[in-house]
């Protein structure tokens, strides 16, 4: 695992924006008996997620979210030098989403580019922009940054798999930093290990498994493997272990490297990957239940955005106070992120609808 450590960048505000149609396990026909969706919602703790409609993707997620974070904050949008995309789901194979948010936001000419992770991007989308922001110079003013993170994850999913339809909603997040030094020292610990890429896949889509028709058409065989392989393939042992043997020794680094202890920190907000996980490593790690907010029940995994919505939607009130905060992603890769840092006073953090 690589530690890091800066200073002088504080979150100004944090935004949501989730579509409206709310789906519900017997929506699915997944599990005709009551009994077996009580006890699936029991223990991955998802009862409703929120499920995009044909057409809308990521970036219109992402872009009512940060459109309304900028009115908010009344930040003119040729003030912002740096805008990061965090998606698995992009609009285009290329150019890279952060480009055409650009245009399509107002935004004037600053760095813009997507960084291609799901359940660990956000802790990396802010280290990212924050350091950035800490090596340019701007004249009059602070300089300012954009992470969007969202995904939707809903239509990667075969509507028959009973280990991923339950599981996965859609949303899209917004999250404004600053140059200030009282942002305070951010501390940080990130690590990867790509031997796991394969349990949390979609394999076809890009060049190794291309969509794109050769010289001739394929075969129906072939086309429907490439329909299967398009799709979310995961490996629910195999992301328990990663999860189990990944997540508390980040968090003793994390602690070690910040020097402090879990009584020192307000809140740890975990990548939401589902109930009974986060419950075992909230324990595995020694936190106490009130310090590590669950926001699946309404939303379900939302991916990259999970940790702000979890902050929006059950730490909305305590944000306008000044926290002392534990960021932590982990998954698809394998990898894994997590960022100490005491957060200044914000507006509560809102969650708009699409």
């Amino acid at each position: 695992m690589t530690s890091a450590r800066l200073s002088g960048i504080a979150i100004k505000g944090v935004r949501v924006c989730v579509p409206k149609d709310i789906r519900r396990l017997e929506d699915e026909g997944l599990f005709p008996e009551a009994k077996d969706r009580d006890r699936l919602t029991g223990s991955i703790g998802v009862i409703e997620r929120r499920v995009a409609a044909e057409g809308v993707t990521t970036s219109d997620l992402c872009e009512r979210a940060a459109e309304n974070l900028l009115a908010e904050l009344g930040w003119a949008k040729d003030s912002i030098d740096v805008l990061i995309m965090v998606t698995q789901s992009p609009d285009f194979v290329i150019p890279a989403t952060a480009c055409t948010l650009q245009t399509r936001m107002g935004i004037g000419n600053c760095l813009a580019f997507d960084i291609n992770l799901g359940c660990s991007g956000y802790p990396y989308g802010l280290w990212t922009a924050a350091s950035l922001l800490k090596t340019l110079t701007v004249a009059g003013r602070p300089a300012r940054a954009l992470v969007l993170a969202g995904d939707i994850s809903t239509v990667k999913l075969l509507k028959d798999d009973k280990a991923t339809v339950p599981l996965f909603g859609d949303a899209g997040s917004a999250t404004a930093l600053e140059v200030d030094d009282a942002g305070g020292i951010w501390h940080g610990v990130f690590g990867t290990d790509g031997s796991g890429a394969e349990h949390i896949m979609v394999k076809a889509g890009a060049m190794r498994r291309s969509l794109v028709p050769a010289d001739e058409p394929k075969s129906p065989e072939d086309q429907a493997a490439l329909y299967k392989e398009s799709r979310l393939h995961l490996n629910g042992a195999e992301v328990f272990n990663f999860t189990l043997r990944a997540v508390p020794a980040l968090a003793k680094e994390l602690f070690e490297t910040a020097g402090i202890t879990a009584d020192d920190v307000d809140y740890v907000v975990l990548h939401q990957a589902n109930a009974f996980m986060l419950n075992h490593l909230r324990k595995k790690i020694g936190l106490p239940e009130e310090k590590v907010p669950i926001a699946l029940g309404a939303y379900g995994n939302t991916s990259s955005a999970s940790i702000p919505l979890a902050m929006a939607s059950h730490l909305s009130d305590e944000l306008t106070k000044p926290q002392r905060m534990v960021m932590m992603g982990f998954g698809v890769g394998w990898s894994w992120g997590a960022i100490k840092l005491d957060m200044t006073a914000i507006r509560a953090p809102q969650i708009d609808e699409y």
